[in-house]
């Protein structure tokens, strides 16, 4: 019989509540570590506000150029007021919460608040829990589409 492992939370800290539509929200961070992929060894660590509705991760543009990161690309965002920009990204290595994972990063203003986005959360097992301020790693990834073809 499989056991499973008990679901480990990493408690947040929070600086910070904002209001929305009436209600109090809390606004959570998580220290998160950018790695050079090309250069491992040169990284560069903050506080990141966990944006379940942001896809990638926004990093100062600042902060990827001191660990030798250059744009590979461009990409077209949406923002919550409507707006489009098309902005700067790279590939990097993503570690938080004791994991890593390969990902976008965004090249954002040099006063941008660093943002982990969803794609980083999901891409290692993580849900987030705003009612608790807490994020619950799952004990396997999700991979529900898959399924193994029977032995011969």
């Amino acid at each position: 019989m499989l056991k499973l492992k008990p679901k480990r939370k990493w408690k947040l800290f929070s600086r910070k509540s904002v209001k929305e539509l009436g209600d109090s929200v809390g606004v959570t961070y998580i220290t998160v570590t950018i790695r050079n992929p090309s250069e491992p060894e040169r990284v560069w660590e903050g506080e990141f506000l966990i944006d379940t509705g942001a896809v990638d991760t926004l990093v100062p543009r600042q902060h990827l150029e001191s660990i030798g990161l250059v744009p590979e690309d461009r990409r077209t965002y949406g923002l919550a007021d409507g707006q489009e920009l098309v902005m700067d990204i790279a590939g990097a290595k993503i570690e938080f919460m004791d994991e890593s994972t390969w990902g976008t990063v965004i090249f954002g203003a040099e006063n941008v608040e660093p943002l982990l986005g969803v794609t980083a959360l999901e891409s290692v097992g993580v849900e987030v829990d705003p009612h608790n301020a807490s994020l619950n790693k799952l004990p396997a990834s999700r991979l529900r589409g898959f399924r193994p073809k029977p032995s011969p």
